[in-house]
C-alpha cells in the first residue's frame, strides 16, 4: 500500500486508533498510539519518542528519535472493535535530521537482505515457534501450573490448547500472516505453530506480531503464554527453529534435484556452522537459554545431517519450494531482526568464500558415546561463554556495527553478573524472565 492508499483506508474503514510499533535491541515489541488526524504527519515527519527510555537505544544527550510508519505493514487488529477499528504499523526509526537510525535491528536486517539480492539471491525464512500456556490466578497473574498435561500431537480433551491455537491461527490469518500447522508439543501445556516461508524482513515482522497475538489471545482466555526458553525444569524447552532457503533466478538452491547449485547450498550451511558460536548470544540471549541445550531435541554440538533431529542443522525430507536447511538452536527470546541478519550474512560469507561443508554426523547425538562425539565442537554452554564469543567477533561487529554491539554486550554482561550473584538460579529465572518473555 502507498501512503495515499493508507490514508484512504483509514477514512473508509472507520479507523479510530493507530499503533506505531517497533522493537528494542532485545526484540521487545514497543508502540506509541496516535489518532487518525496525526497519521499524515507521522508519514511526513515521524512521531518522536524518548530513545533514552528504550533499552539499547540512545542516552539522554541524544534522546529524540522518530517513528516513521511503513505503509506496507498496515494490519487491522481483529480482536479489537470493528466499529472504530484499531490498526497497527511497523516503523522505521529515524534521527531528527531524517536519516536512518543505523542501530535499529530492522534496518540491519534490511542491509543483509540487500546484500543477498546484490549477490543474486533471495532468502526465504519460515519459523517454527514453541510456547507454553500457564494458568493464571484470581488476579490474572501467571502461575506455574500448566494449562494441560498433554504431550506431542495429543488431541482433546487431553490437549486443552486446541481452541486457543485455533483462535490464534484465525486471528493471524485475518492479519495476513499465514500459519501452516499447529499442534501440541512434548511438554505439558506446550504448543507449536509453524509458518509458511516468506522473505526475511516479512518473516521477522511476522514473528514479532505472532508473539504479541499469542500473548493477547492467551490473556483473553484467562491464560498466560510464555516464550521463556526453559520455563519448566526437566521438561521440553521452547525452541524457535529457523528454516532458510535461497532462491537464485527463481530456483531453490536447496532443492535435492538442483545439482548445479549444490556447492552453493553447502557453502551457505558451512558459513553458518563456522560462525554459530559467535552468533549464539543473539540466537539464545538469556541465561535460561543454556538450560535448554542438549536435551528434548535441542542441540548441543556444532554438526549437521539429513533429517536427524539431534543435530544443530538438519536438512528436512522435503522437495521443491519446501527444500531448506533447519537451524534448531535458536529460541523465541531472540530479536528476530538481529538473528536473521546474522544468519544471512554468515551464510553469504560462506558462499562468497566457497566454504567447504564438513561431513554429516549421521548418529543420534543424545545416545552417543564419548568416542563417537570426539572431535565435535559444542555450542556455548553459558551466557558468559556466549558473551565472550560475540564480544571478540569481527563478523558480529561487521553485521551490527561496533556501537550496537557494545550496547548489547553491556546489557548482557550486567544480566550475567546478576545471574552469577543469584543464590538460586530458578528464582532468578522466575523473577527476571517468566513474566516478561
Amino acid at each position: 500500500m502507498t501512503v495515499n492508499d493508507v490514508l484512504d483506508y483509514v477514512k473508509e474503514n472507520d479507523v479510530k486508533f493507530i499503533r506505531l510499533a517497533f522493537c528494542d535491541i532485545l526484540g521487545t515489541l514497543k508502540n506509541i498510539s496516535i489518532m487518525p488526524s496525526e497519521l499524515e504527519r507521522a508519514f511526513e515527519t515521524g512521531i518522536s519518542f524518548d530513545a533514552s527510555a528504550v533499552k539499547g537505544f540512545n542516552d539522554v544527550t541524544r534522546s529524540d528519535l522518530f517513528l516513521s510508519p511503513v505503509a506496507s505493514t498496515l494490519m487491522s487488529l481483529p480482536w479489537r472493535p470493528q466499529q472504530g477499528k484499531v490498526i497497527r504499523f511497523l516503523c522505521d526509526i529515524k534521527n531528527p535530521d531524517g536519516s536512518i537510525y543505523e542501530e535499529d535491528g530492522r534496518y540491519i536486517l534490511k542491509k543483509a537482505v540487500k546484500r543477498c539480492m546484490d549477490l543474486g539471491y533471495t532468502c526465504r525464512i519460515g519459523s517454527e515457534c514453541e510456547f507454553y500456556l500457564f494458568k493464571t490466578d484470581q488476579n490474572g497473574e501467571p502461575t506455574h501450573e500448566t494449562h494441560d498435561s498433554g504431550g506431542y500431537l495429543d488431541i482433546s480433551p487431553i490437549d486443552k490448547g486446541e481452541n486457543i491455537r485455533r483462535e490464534i491461527c484465525l486471528n493471524l490469518d485475518e492479519m495476513g500472516i499465514q500459519p501452516e500447522t499447529s499442534h501440541h508439543e512434548q511438554g505439558p501445556g506446550q504448543n507449536e505453530i509453524d509458518f509458511k516461508y516468506s522473505d526475511a524482513l516479512v518473516a521477522a515482522d511476522n514473528f514479532l506480531i505472532f508473539k504479541w497475538v499469542v500473548k493477547t489471545i492467551a490473556s483473553r482466555n484467562g491464560l498466560y503464554a510464555s516464550f521463556m526458553p526453559k520455563p519448566i525444569k526437566d521438561k521440553s524447552g521452547n525452541g524457535l527453529h529457523i528454516n532458510l532457503s535461497l532462491l537464485e533466478k527463481g530456483h531453490n538452491i536447496f532443492a535435492m534435484d538442483n545439482t548445479v547449485n549444490k556447492s552453493t547450498a553447502e557453502s551457505f550451511i558451512a558459513g553458518i556452522l563456522r560462525r554459530i558460536k559467535e552468533m549464539t548470544l543473539f540466537l539464545n540471549p538469556l541465561a535460561n537459554s543454556y538450560d535448554r541445550f542438549g536435551c528434548f531435541e535441542a542441540p548441543l554440538y556444532v554438526s549437521w545431517s539429513h533429517q536427524n533431529r539431534s543435530q544443530l542443522i538438519r536438512i528436512p525430507a522435503a522437495e521443491g519450494d519446501f527444500s531448506r536447511m533447519e537451524l534448531r538452536s535458536p529460541d523465541p527470546s531472540s530479536n528476530p531482526y538481529i538473528a536473521f541478519a546474522l544468519l544471512i550474512n554468515a551464510g553469504l560469507d560462506g558462499v562468497e568464500e566457497k566454504a567447504a561443508l564438513t561431513a554429516p554426523v549421521d548418529i543420534d547425538i543424545y545416545n552417543s558415546t564419548d568416542e563417537e562425539l570426539k572431535g565435535l565442537h559444542s555450542l556455548p554452554q553459558s551466557l558468559k561463554e556466549a558473551i565472550e564469543y560475540a564480544e571478540n567477533s569481527v563478523f558480529v561487529k561487521n553485521t551490527l556495527g561496533q556501537p550496537m554491539l557494545n550496547k548489547y554486550i553491556h546489557i548482557k554482561k550486567k544480566e550475567n553478573t546478576e545471574f552469577q550473584a543469584a543464590q538460586n538460579k530458578w528464582d532468578f529465572y522466575c523473577a527476571k524472565y517468566f513474566k516478561t518473555i
